[in-house]
């Protein structure tokens, strides 16, 4: 099955997940950065995946692959999504935050994934740096704090990656399935 993997990535995370994807999927797969793939045409592809670094609920830079999704799937392509974040999989907040990446009809066509990735603030930008700093902050301030939202505080106020390779098998079982 020949697979084009698109990522947007602004620490690192998302890129190695698509890297690792694309040796995962062999010699059929294809990872593009969401610049190089707006330049690429996909219609001999069988499955097309996005994955981008998560911002408000939403995956950063996917608008350009959901706009493409209705076309992709009416030529019977294959399409998911994935998100990378700071939070462990175990984060009770995952499911709901993957519930409202796409629409009703976006779900019927699509799949959207989550793997955990991590935080490098060497390489965020400036503002993002700020938010997340602002964010840790106003967080860690906040009265009667569950104890996910301690752990989140301690693991934000510094870099760290908990990326793995494991959290990409749900996506090469749903292509390959």
């Amino acid at each position: 099955m020949k697979t084009a993997i698109i990522y947007s990535s602004e620490t690192g995370f998302t890129k190695k997940y698509a890297l690792w994807l694309e040796e995962k999927l062999g010699s059929d797969a294809k990872a593009y950065s969401l610049k190089e793939a707006k330049k690429v045409n996909f219609d001999d592809c069988d499955a097309l995946v996005y994955g981008g670094w998560v911002c408000a609920a939403q995956i950063n830079g996917a608008k350009w692959f959901k706009e493409k999704m209705p076309s992709w799937a009416a030529s019977g392509k294959k399409l998911a999504l994935w998100a990378t974040g700071g939070s462990p999989m175990e984060s009770p907040d995952i499911p709901k935050a993957l519930d409202v990446m796409l629409t009703e009809d976006e779900k019927k066509i699509a799949k959207v994934f989550y793997c955990p990735g991590g935080f490098n603030y060497e390489n965020m930008k400036p503002m993002y740096r700020l938010m997340m700093k602002m964010f840790v902050k106003m967080l860690s301030n906040k009265k009667d704090l569950r104890e996910i939202d301690k752990e989140a505080v301690k693991m934000m106020s510094h870099s760290y990656d908990i990326a793995d390779q494991k959290y990409l098998d749900p996506i090469v079982e749903y292509l390959k399935g």
